[in-house]
């Protein structure tokens, strides 16, 4: 493998994951962050403290990230062999923190409408 194209890097993940889990991880991550620009663009009051809150959830998003990739994957942290295995890892860390803490906003910013008494207000 000479170079590293997009259509290569797919088939591996595709590969790995399976075609199923792989996409839909994919679809459900486009959706995640579609509701996470919509509410940031309806709601731009209380953004901050929302969204400071959420990130403590970002070290158990990446630790579950990594665990949940280590269990499908069914390689061991044994198997870690140089900079680029270490690189991976991390870098599903970090998605794993990104992914919970946009969660974690949607779910906060859902939670708080509906228990204001009226879904439909901003």
């Amino acid at each position: 493998m000479k170079e590293l194209t997009f259509g290569m890097l797919i088939a591996v993940l595709e590969e790995v994951f399976g075609a199923g889990l792989f996409w839909f991880l994919v679809l459900a991550a486009a959706a995640l962050v579609a509701t996470f620009i919509w509410m940031i663009i309806r709601n731009r009051q209380g953004f901050s403290i929302r969204f400071l809150r959420a990130e403590l959830s970002a070290p158990i998003g990446a630790i579950a990230a990594i665990l949940f990739v280590h269990f499908i994957t069914d390689s061991g942290f044994s198997d870690i062999g140089g900079p680029v295995d270490l690189i991976v890892l991390i870098g599903i860390g970090f998605g794993g923190a990104v992914a919970s803490t946009i969660l974690v906003y949607v779910l906060m910013t859902l939670m708080s409408k509906y228990h204001s008494g009226s879904p439909s207000q901003s």
